[in-house]
């Protein structure tokens, strides 16, 4: 049996596959909420704790930076160690892997049902592919094509300087204001959602209702209430509203920037947990033109084909295809 796991900041979903089935159906699968446990091994041990399953090899796909099969997590207290779980649980071999290369992992198994077509552009056979996924934090990966099959290259992009272009400047300067070290993911995540807010708010553009005051008040995390009000095509609230065009406009940027490093021809994939929470604003023209819009190489992008990933379990399927190719 294979355990395959996506671990994240907010949730970590874990399957377990029938090695001789491959990626067919998983013989279990689970979802938990990563914040009610102390640490990685305490959640496997509630997974696990009927003691019916006996794991021969796991993959974990883990957001953070994995060095020597050890990562420590980038917005959780968590330390995961491959060979102490696999000693601790008694598995063959447990590898780590960062989650975006577990997402990566997935996209030569996506099927059309797993992804929504922004662009359809012309993609190259083996062409260069790159992964953006803004969630919990900002993950980013690409994919090149080794002479065999297609390999993932880790990347932590997202914690690099944000550079902001003519439409982000007083944005960049309110925060720069707050003497704050100013990463992409501060402002291309769900961290990000909410400091976009607070300048449209406090730099007096947008009223913020008092409704939307009080509920932001009483939230544990405000982008969910930010990405709801946003949605909601009765409330029309327009700070919101704004928000989330902002936080596409940056994240139509981010992506470019990606495509253009890495040449993608082979296509733009956008991952993460917000993009299909907000397809409406994705779909809308200014995201491409965005996206695209790059003088000189604006040819070239403009035919890199961009889709959002929908599957939510798109992850834990890449890591469970690296689990089981691992070998090979």
């Amino acid at each position: 049996m294979l355990l395959a796991a996506d671990v994240g900041g907010t949730k970590t979903d874990l399957a377990v596959y029938d090695t001789a089935h491959g990626l067919g159906n998983a013989v279990v699968e689970a979802t938990f909420a990563s914040g009610k446990y102390s640490s990685f091994a305490q959640l496997l041990e509630d997974f696990l704790a009927d003691g019916k399953l006996r794991i021969d090899r796991a993959c974990f796909g883990v957001a953070g930076p994995v060095l020597d099969n050890r990562v420590r997590l980038t917005n959780l207290p968590w330390q995961i160690d491959g060979d102490e779980i696999a000693g601790k649980f008694a598995m063959g071999s447990v590898v780590v892997i960062n989650d975006l290369v577990a997402l990566g992992s997935a996209i030569p198994f996506l099927q059309p049902d797993d992804v929504r077509v922004l662009h359809a552009g012309n993609r190259k056979e083996k062409g260069a592919v790159g992964v953006v996924a803004p969630g919990t934090g900002l993950g980013m990966a690409f994919l090149v094509w080794n002479g065999a099959k297609y390999q993932v290259c880790p990347s932590e992009g997202g914690h690099a300087g944000f550079a902001p272009g003519r439409d982000d400047a007083e944005l960049f300067r309110f925060l720069q204001a707050q003497n704050r070290a100013i990463s992409i993911e501060s402002l291309c995540s769900g961290q990000g959602l909410p400091n976009i807010y607070g300048f449209l708010r406090d730099s007096g553009l947008f009223p913020e209702p008092e409704w939307l005051k009080e509920e932001l008040a009483g939230a544990h995390d405000p982008t969910p209430v930010i990405v709801a009000a946003a949605m909601d095509p009765l409330r029309k609230c327009h700070i919101c509203r704004e928000t989330v065009r902002s936080f596409v406009g940056i994240l139509a940027d981010v992506c470019g920037n990606l495509a253009l490093t890495v040449v993608a021809t082979g296509g733009m994939y956008i991952g993460g947990g917000i993009p299909p929470r907000i397809l409406p604003f994705l779909l809308e023209d200014d995201f491409h033109g965005r996206f695209a819009g790059r003088g000189k190489m604006s040819g070239l992008l403009a035919d890199v084909p961009v889709a959002v990933i929908i599957n939510s379990k798109a992850a834990l399927l890449g890591a469970a295809a690296y689990g089981l190719g691992n070998d090979e």
